[in-house]
C-alpha cells in the first residue's frame, strides 16, 4: 500500500483537542494518567516505515508489549510534543533534531488507565539509536503501508478484569502489535479513510 505523505499530513489534527478521544474497550472515564507517544514515520528510500519498540519484560506497565516511544507527562513538560520527544530520547536515543512534527491523532484512552496524546512525526535518516536497556528490549521498523492496510488488522479478545475485552492486532513476523499501539495505528487508518474502504 502506497502512502501519500501530503494526504497523511492533511488527515491529522493541528493541535490536541480536549474532549475528542478514542476509548479502548474497558477504558475508564476518570483518574486517567496523562501521557504522550511519538508515532515516528521514518522516511526510508523504498517506502516509509514506523519505528516501534518492544518493552522489557519487567516493566510495571505494558511489559513485553510492542509500543510507540513515549510515556507519562512530567511536571516540566510544556506540551504533549515535549513529553513525546523527551521520552523518545530517553527510551531509544533518537535525536529530536531528526524529528519533524506533522500533527496529532485524537487522544487515546486505555483500559490500563492512561489518556495518551499521539504525536505523529516524520523521522529523517540517518540516525543512530541507543535504546535504554532497562525500558527497551528492541527497537525495530515496520512498513507504514503494512500497518495501515486493514487486511492486516486482526480482531482478538481476552478476559481482563472480569470482562471480555475486544482488541485489534497486526502480527508482523515475530512481532505481535496490539492494544493501544494497534488502536492508534487504526486511528490513523480511519482518518485516512482506509477503514471505510475496507
Amino acid at each position: 500500500m502506497k502512502i501519500d505523505l501530503d494526504r497523511l499530513r492533511g488527515s491529522l489534527l493541528a493541535a490536541p483537542q480536549p474532549g475528542h478521544f478514542i476509548a479502548e474497550d474497558g477504558a475508564l472515564d476518570d483518574a486517567l494518567t496523562p501521557a504522550a507517544v511519538l508515532f515516528p514515520i521514518v522516511l526510508r528510500d523504498v517506502a516509509p516505515t514506523v519505528l516501534l519498540t518492544q518493552r522489557t519484560a519487567h516493566l510495571r506497565d505494558h511489559a513485553g508489549q510492542i509500543a510507540f516511544p513515549g510515556g507519562r507527562v512530567e511536571a516540566d513538560d510544556r506540551s504533549p510534543v515535549d513529553t513525546a520527544l523527551r521520552e523518545t530520547e530517553e527510551e531509544i536515543g533518537l535525536p529530536r533534531e531528526r524529528v519533524d512534527i506533522l500533527g496529532f491523532l485524537p487522544e487515546y484512552r486505555t483500559g490500563t488507565g492512561f489518556r495518551v496524546t499521539p504525536v505523529v512525526a516524520l523521522v529523517r535518516p540517518p540516525f543512530e539509536l541507543n535504546p535504554d536497556p532497562f525500558e527497551v528490549a528492541e527497537a525495530f521498523e515496520v512498513p507504514l503501508g503494512f500497518l495501515l492496510d486493514p487486511a492486516n488488522h486482526r480482531r482478538h479478545s481476552l478476559h481482563y478484569r472480569g470482562a471480555l475485552r475486544h482488541y485489534f492486532a497486526m502480527p508482523y513476523g515475530d512481532y505481535f502489535i496490539w492494544g493501544a499501539t494497534a488502536g492508534m495505528i487504526r486511528s490513523l487508518a480511519d482518518r485516512l479513510g482506509l477503514l471505510q474502504a475496507a
